[in-house]
């Protein structure tokens, strides 16, 4: 016992005197370095990162970036979104303009870097451009379809793909076929070729071959789903104003230009209307295309050699006619014609427009992109002294019915007549408000239209009282965007009935007015267009006589009636011609009195400020 009392106190001695840091029971956690945190979450970014690089990867190599695209423009949205969400307010109203400036500027940066089908897309917003901020009018009409080349080894994969052949060489589609390509947009690009000789042929045939770029396929429908969500977004987040409505339409149509058997198609119909047409048939021409080197992602068509309308100076020289600023006309190009044609510009427009009318008011079959790059001026193989025109690009067209032309060309007597029944009766079954807005923004003009009814007067006499009322005080930008929206959603009030191929029809007008314009407004397009509309009510088929004697009978009256827009395209002509011989500063052509007219009818009207941009198609 002794011993034992002894030693206890010298045992509880040593264990009080373990050391501390090795006690087992210890209640503090042992810090980790910082070296290992560091090191895993390292790991953890290399592998996300890694992750993430595969992903793009593959997206790229085996789906053309489509989901990489959609990323951005799902980014680019959100942006948007954000911006109007908290900057469109009546608080920040002198901040608008530079919010409007940051939204083009997205949006033209989107559909320029992802390039392909964002381009058609972006040409299809702008073709309605007028109704969208001024920024984005500018921004839109700068959206050109040039595109880089691919490469000479994709062009020969798509062929043996599509044909099972080269484009030449040995066993090749073609005797020749130039590697370079003289043409590059979005969707495709075009390569000059010659045919392999037929027995007994003693000319060279030398062709243009369309090939379709291969990722556009891949982008389409996530593109199409893209550019869905863009316009929802702008009808009910960004804008608010009514335009998803056409999505449908408009994707539809843009799925029928990658389709290259269709387009080949649509050429040949429209050759054979040019033909069967009388008083074009000489002056128009469709390249012949060549169905048997032609499939979904190739199309050959014959090669045509002439000016393209976007070459002016060159157009001008051809036609024997001196370029602004220039005291006598240059020599026509050498290798197109070794003198100038006959006629001037005046006749090349006067084709454009009559063609572009028998499309719209006889064929019901209408090419919907006009721009002046589809349009060659050549001399006629067989009347050398005369030009013609050659179309080309039928990728994209609309068919016209039988009912809705009847109604189209009703609204065009009725607008030039100044008919305010007709035309309201016209656009209410369409769905649509104001006709005075119809008739100026189909017109491309003002237009006034004879009130014929009481009750129409008094409410414009009501619009007319609340207007002043605003304009004894100076609207902010804020204000001004709330009665742009108020006025366009009374001009579309019911989308779901407005003929969705008015899309097109306005933008093929608007393209056709620029082509006129740009050459000083040789021939007066509203004159010939509504002559065109009224006289194919007298051509229609299975009229009686009655019918057809009341048709013709209104159609006489309609041409008095149109003397009066002779009497003012004529004056406008003088006064040009009197001012250039006094050296005085030149004039506004008739188109562009018109289009200076109908940017101040947008402006006091809807509030809309229209730039010169918006008329140049």
């Amino acid at each position: 016992m002794q011993r034992l009392a002894f030693r206890a106190p010298h045992l509880r001695i040593r264990l009080l005197r373990i050391p501390h840091g090795r006690r087992s029971f210890s209640s503090q956690p042992v810090p980790k370095p910082k070296s290992s945190i560091l090191a895993k979450y390292a790991r953890r970014t290399a592998y996300t990162a890694a992750g993430i690089g595969v992903l793009w990867a593959i997206d790229k190599k085996y789906n053309a970036s489509a989901a990489s695209r959609n990323l951005r423009t799902l980014w680019t949205c959100a942006a948007i979104t954000l911006d109007y969400k908290f900057n469109f307010t009546p608080e920040k109203s002198d901040q608008i303009p530079a919010l409007h400036e940051r939204v083009a500027e997205r949006m033209y940066n989107l559909f320029t870097r992802n390039g392909g089908l964002y381009i058609k897309i972006g040409q299809a917003i702008g073709a309605n451009a007028a109704f969208l901020p001024k920024p984005m009018q500018v921004r839109f009409a700068k959206l050109f379809d040039d595109a880089p080349q691919i490469p000479y080894s994709t062009v020969e994969a798509v062929f043996m793909h599509e044909l099972g052949r080269p484009p030449s060489g040995p066993g090749g589609v073609f005797e020749i076929f130039e590697e370079k390509a003289v043409a590059s947009a979005s969707i495709a690009q075009v390569h000059k070729a010659k045919l392999w000789p037929a027995p007994g042929d003693t000319d060279e045939k030398w062709v243009a071959v369309k090939v379709q770029k291969p990722d556009v396929a891949k982008q389409m429908e996530w593109d199409l789903a893209a550019y869905r969500a863009v316009m929802w977004m702008f009808e009910h987040w960004a804008f608010d104003l009514p335009v998803y409505f056409v999505v449908d339409f408009v994707s539809d149509h843009l799925r029928q230009e990658l389709d290259f058997v269709r387009e080949a198609s649509n050429a040949m119909k429209t050759s054979e209307y040019v033909r069967g047409e009388p008083r074009l048939a000489d002056r128009v021409y469709i390249p012949k295309v060549y169905p048997e080197f032609s499939t979904k992602k190739v199309m050959t068509a014959e090669w045509i050699d002439g000016v393209r309308l976007t070459n002016r100076p060159a157009v001008r020289a051809l036609m024997g006619e001196r370029n602004p600023g220039e005291e006598s006309p240059a020599p026509p190009p050498p290798h197109i014609s070794d003198k100038p044609l006959k006629g001037g510009v005046k006749a090349v427009m006067q084709t454009m427009v009559e063609l572009f009318s028998a499309q719209m008011f006889s064929w019901g079959w209408v090419h919907c992109d006009p721009h002046p790059g589809n349009v060659i001026i050549r001399p006629h193989p067989k009347k050398s002294s005369y030009p013609q025109l050659v179309l080309i690009d039928h990728g994209l067209y609309v068919s016209v019915d039988e009912g809705f032309r009847k109604q189209w060309v009703e609204l065009w007597r009725g607008m030039l007549a100044g008919d305010f029944d007709t035309v309201e009766n016209v656009t209410k079954q369409w769905g649509m408000g104001i006709p005075d807005l119809v008739a100026s923004a189909t017109l491309m003009k003002p237009v006034k239209l004879k009130k014929g009814r009481k009750k129409e007067a008094e409410r414009k006499k009501r619009e007319q009282e609340q207007d002043m009322k605003e304009g004894k005080k100076e609207l902010s930008q804020y204000d001004m965007s709330v009665l742009m929206k108020k006025r366009l959603k009374e001009f579309l009030h019911d989308t779901d009935k407005m003929p969705k191929v008015l899309i097109f029809l306005t933008r093929n007008m608007r393209m056709v007015q620029g082509n006129n314009q740009s050459f000083g407004s040789p021939v007066n397009r509203i004159k010939i267009t509504g002559y065109w509309a009224s006289r194919s009510l007298t051509q229609q088929p299975n009229l009686s006589f009655t019918e057809r004697l009341r048709e013709y009978w209104h159609h006489l009256i309609f041409r008095g009636i149109m003397l009066s827009l002779d009497i003012i395209f004529w004056k406008n002509k003088i006064s040009l011609w009197i001012r250039e011989r006094l050296g005085l500063h030149p004039g506004l052509g008739f188109e562009d009195e018109l289009e200076k007219s109908m940017r101040g009818f947008a402006k006091s009207n809807l509030g809309v400020d229209v730039t010169p941009e918006v008329f140049q198609g």
